[in-house]
């Protein structure tokens, strides 16, 4: 009796194992300076995404999820940690050649899954810093601490923003294609060398500043920072987007066998936008609507990496930008005259630097064939819940000092319940927590409008709140007429703000 009783659970244990899904392959596609309505599956007019629309429409579209700040670093320092930027001093925007932010050994999203067993990788934009507080990245030698010394098996990197110095690609610990005769000097205060900038000579430029941007030229675009040598490592910035998608995709097809997870974070459509030729005037909106092309087929690129190589089933593919957007940043695209009826942050108030919703609520993607069901989620999420979700989903148990502010929201990422956080807290151009329908924003002596972009910040010495589900666009400042909500959600605020963790 006992022999057929093993017999009988030994035969139908592969058929258990061949009804639950393995871990799924984990591709997280962190765009940048992408807006709420930017895509066709959010409601914009245009045929510009169709790749990213068929994703939509194949996986679980969020109405209300949040990116954790309305600027890219501390988005990405909240990702990567759990951890707002808000509590650790100097995770604001980072000039070029800043140390790395995120301590080696601390509690990190990609450490965590690489204890799963995943291999990890991290391709594209970076700007969490590199190398040590007392000395900064040796552009000329081993660059660390960086990704690898945070669980990131292998990196190909964008070191900052396009927009700044150094304009080279960084693999793993070393800068690509770097000479030794002609060593790389960075500074981003007194000029050095004598390579020609863009205020000095606006005659050799191809795309001319709006504003700041004019040190150092590079592929006729002056940057943010000087920069002296490297000229045989420098990246061309038409041909980015189709370098970082090719190591995409062979991070994709080199993994294919254990379970991976790809930080695949895109350049575009941060500035400068210099899309490649075949997408160049074929948006009709400038820089800005061509570079959204690019995005999208870039996204493409990945997506039909994974069909071909039978992975697609299988793997959890999440898309999401890490703050809302802009149209003028600093550079004359021509994406503000070329703009017509487009409204990058949909009917949303604000954008990029903002305490508005059009600040941190973003797109927010998921596909996982085997698991979630398409769909819409009015979910409330943010980036930084993505650690304790993951966690959940491959079985990790969190140290009481990991992920601080992360919640486990896996059963909405998946689409099993539509039921997200309870409050979010936020922060651009000042605080904001949401709760409800309710949203409160704490009063700053932040300009109500940033000059240089036109954006609406949110700033206002008096205190606001909204209804979100009458008012999405938050036209109507209700403070007045609810006191009681106002002293509600600010103190709620205090306590998230005065304590050392949120997670449960």
């Amino acid at each position: 009796m006992v022999y057929r009783i093993v017999l009988a659970l030994a035969l139908l244990t592969p058929l258990v194992a061949a009804a639950q899904p393995q871990r799924p392959n984990i591709v997280l596609i962190y765009a940048d300076d992408i807006g709420y309505g930017d895509l066709g599956s959010y409601g914009a007019a245009h045929a510009l995404t169709p790749a990213v629309d068929r994703l939509a429409q194949q996986g679980l579209r969020f109405t209300h999820a949040h990116a954790p700040s309305a600027t890219c670093t501390p988005s990405r320092y909240a990702l990567l940690t759990g951890e707002y930027a808000w509590r650790k001093p100097g995770t604001g925007i980072l000039p070029g050649d800043a140390a790395l932010i995120i301590a080696p050994g601390r509690p990190t999203l990609p450490a965590m899954l690489r204890a799963q067993g995943y291999a990890t990788g991290a391709v594209g934009k970076w700007h969490l810093g590199l190398g040590t507080p007392e000395d900064g990245p040796n552009w000329n030698g081993v660059i660390a601490p960086g990704p690898l010394e945070i669980g990131f098996d292998e990196a190909f990197l964008v070191p900052a923003t396009g927009d700044r110095v150094p304009t080279v690609y960084l693999e793993n610990h070393r800068i690509v294609r770097l000479d030794p005769a002609d060593p790389i000097r960075v500074s981003f205060g007194d000029p050095i060398g004598d390579e020609p900038t863009g205020r000095e000579h606006p005659e050799l430029l191809k795309l001319h500043p709006s504003h700041g941007h004019d040190m150092t030229i590079v592929n006729g675009v002056s940057r943010i920072g000087y920069l002296s040598g490297g000229k045989a490592a420098r990246w061309v910035d038409e041909d980015m987007a189709d370098t970082l998608a090719a190591r995409a995709v062979d991070f994709i097809a080199r993994r294919r066998s254990e379970p991976f997870f790809l930080y695949f974070a895109t350049h575009d459509i941060h500035v400068p936008r210099m899309p490649h030729p075949r997408f160049q005037g074929k948006s009709g909106m400038g820089a800005r609507g061509d570079a959204l092309m690019q995005f999208d087929a870039t996204v493409g690129a990945i997506l039909e990496a994974l069909d071909r190589l039978g992975l697609a089933e299988n793997t959890l593919v999440i898309l999401s930008s890490d703050n809302g957007p802009v149209v003028d940043d600093g550079y004359r695209d021509e994406a503000v005259e070329k703009l017509g009826a487009h409204r990058p942050a949909g009917p949303l108030r604000g954008g990029k630097y903002s305490a508005f919703e059009g600040g941190t609520r973003v797109p927010f993607l998921v596909r996982w064939p085997a698991r979630v069901s398409p769909g819409v989620s009015e979910a409330l999420l943010s980036h930084v819940d993505l650690y304790a979700s993951l966690a959940a989903l491959t079985g990790a148990r969190l140290e009481p000092e990991a992920a601080p502010d992360s919640f486990d929201l896996l059963a909405a990422l998946t689409g099993r319940s539509g039921q997200g956080r309870e409050w979010l807290v936020g922060h651009g151009a000042s605080f904001m927590i949401e709760r409800g329908d309710w949203k409160y924003i704490l009063p700053s002596k932040t300009a109500a409008v940033q000059t240089t972009t036109n954006t609406e910040t949110g700033g206002d010495p008096a205190p606001q709140i909204y209804n979100l589900r009458d008012d999405p666009g938050e036209r109507r400042n209700l403070a007045e007429e609810h006191p009681e909500r106002v002293q509600e959600l600010r103190a709620l605020l205090e306590r998230i703000r005065g304590a050392a963790r949120t997670r449960p």
